[in-house]
């Protein structure tokens, strides 16, 4: 069994982030890991794989040379290998980076799986299960909760508001996009991680997979920081009425109401 996960090196995302220019960041001693829900999707992969008795994970990166340090700590998770489409671009366009983890995996093997997460938490653009399910011509859900595989039918489970879930039934290969419940990623151990650094990494550059450099769609304007929250307020009345009355002076003077 040959699956393939596709797993993003994004900013942490407790990182301080600077602001560089109008449209970029500085990375200066920024903190870089794997998307987090990426990892529920790695740690769904190794169980497939352990749960059968044979196969492999691959994880696929497209991103820069330092995303292989990165790439490591998926290593450690129980992936058996990598695969990194190097990238500088900070802000590729999903069509150009759905077609490089089309071509790495297509050049490595034939997927029997192939995960991903629901979205990555730099950009949240949602679109990575997507549109490499329609490179490959697979059946996709999104935003799985619960899924089980067998005798070649995926069963995938996601919630879909109001507390109602939806219940999908898709042929194998396809792809999923992992989001929290699906599991528990595993904290790699020690052993794991030494093991890790010793486990292949492939590099590729885009134009090595036939793939022109990117002329996007959209690319961002301006970059702004969130703005800071401003500080609680306690109303002071003295009873309940008052307390209340002193709200309503508040929001109309902050023109809430």
């Amino acid at each position: 069994m040959q699956v393939y996960v596709c797993a993003k090196h994004v900013p942490d995302t407790a990182a301080n982030i600077k602001i560089k220019g109008e449209n970029d960041y500085d990375t200066t001693g920024l903190k870089f890991v794997v998307n987090p829900y990426d990892e529920y999707g790695l740690e769904e992969a190794v169980r497939l794989v352990e749960k059968a008795g044979k196969g492999e994970v691959v994880i696929v990166t497209v991103g820069p040379a330092q995303a292989a340090n990165t790439m490591r700590s998926a290593l450690a998770m129980g992936a058996a290998r990598g695969i990194l489409v190097k990238s500088d671009d900070k802000f590729l366009d999903s069509r150009t980076a759905a077609r490089a983890l089309k071509a790495a995996i297509e050049k490595d093997g034939s997927p029997d799986m192939i995960f991903t997460g629901k979205t990555s938490v730099d950009t949240e653009g949602s679109q990575t299960p997507y549109r490499v399910a329609r490179e490959f011509d697979f059946p996709v859900a999104n935003e799985i909760s619960a899924l089980e595989i067998q005798d070649g039918k995926a069963t995938a489970e996601r919630e879909i508001g109001g507390g109602a879930r939806e219940v999908l039934e898709m042929s194998t290969p396809c792809v999923i996009g992992a989001t929290k419940g699906l599991n528990e990623p595993r904290y790699p151990k020690f052993p794991d991680i030494m093991k890790a650094k010793k486990k292949e990494i492939k590099e590729f550059e885009l134009a090595d997979l036939g793939i022109d450099a990117p002329a996007s769609d959209g690319a961002p304007v301006k970059l702004e920081p969130v703005p800071e929250r401003s500080g609680a307020k306690i109303m002071q009345g003295g009873s309940v009425r008052e307390s209340v009355e002193e709200l309503v002076k508040t929001l109309k003077d902050s023109k809430v109401l």
